[in-house]
């Protein structure tokens, strides 16, 4: 089970970045821009191992967690997803599986095997949901069952097939939601599929609900709610509303650069926006 905190996290890589003597990390530094927890969740949808290992080589340390692609690791060559999970072990990235492969599993009564196998690989994380399927297991039992093989568990809260959220939903999700940390679930993810359009937080415009989003800040804190945001017009649109300490998921691998500059006031639009602008230096 991977406990390291974003923060140990933090000082493993920033104690990497010294030690390397990496003079962009003391221009940053220069010029403003913090040096930040990994507050992001990228996904691999089923890339060769050799583009994995290469965008962990240059973004490891901007990883706070690595989803292995939706259910595409159950019929990749199994060497290959074994590769991958090596990569990230050697990076001291964490991996998860996506929801998907769980829904399934319990819909087919199959999931202490699906565990198994989950835990047979080397994951640290599972992630669970209820995003196209009903479950009648007790948040308490599915905890318990993936701890008692050294996985930690984050729920993804909304569903895939029923549009963007209301009141209502936003309600009976944020109980859901306290349910779940309550038996022990690590993280929760608020859902936004691939399209980040006419689902969960997003109108069919593809309009960020700011009211939404941030009923599930002050919910559960940015530490432990983590936000879908598997666009660019998605990922500038929360990290616009929240800042830097908004974490995001679902982001692909190579656009995991791109949304980092964004995050630091490194981009155009966001050097604009005085929630993400680096402050001018003193001297």
């Amino acid at each position: 089970m991977f406990s390291a905190s974003p923060l140990d996290v933090l000082h493993i890589h920033h104690d990497a970045r010294v030690a390397s003597g990496a003079p962009t990390n003391a221009y940053l530094d220069s010029i403003g821009v913090p040096e930040l927890a990994p507050a992001l969740s990228p996904f691999d949808p089923g890339y060769d191992p050799a583009t994995l290992e290469a965008h962990l080589e240059q973004s490891a340390h901007l990883i706070s967690i690595l989803k292995i692609s939706m259910a595409c690791w159950m019929v990749a060559d199994e060497r290959a997803t074994r590769r991958k999970l090596a990569a990230a072990k050697r990076e001291g990235v964490p991996t998860t599986t996506g929801g998907g492969p769980f829904e399934v599993a319990v819909a087919q009564g199959r999931l202490d095997e699906y565990l198994d196998l989950v835990a047979g690989f080397g994951f640290d994380r599972i992630e669970c949901g209820q995003g196209f399927t009903e479950m009648n297991l007790e948040p308490h039992d599915v905890v318990a069952r993936a701890r008692a093989r050294g996985l930690d568990v984050q729920f993804e809260l909304g569903k895939k097939h029923e549009g963007d959220f209301d009141d209502d939903t936003v309600e009976v999700l944020i109980e859901q939601g306290n349910q779940w940390l309550d038996a022990g679930a690590f993280e929760l993810v608020v859902e936004a599929r691939e399209s980040a359009q006419a689902v969960g937080l997003f109108d069919e415009d593809g309009n960020l609900n700011t009211r939404f989003a941030d009923a599930f800040a002050d919910a559960f804190g940015h530490d432990t709610v983590v936000f879908e945001a598997p666009s660019k017009r998605s990922q500038f649109a929360l990290l616009d509303h929240f800042g830097a300490p908004v974490h995001l998921c679902n982001v692909r691998l190579e656009e995991i650069l791109r949304v980092e500059i964004y995050r630091r006031g490194l981009h155009s639009d966001a050097f604009e926006n005085p929630k993400l602008r680096p402050p001018k230096p003193l001297t």
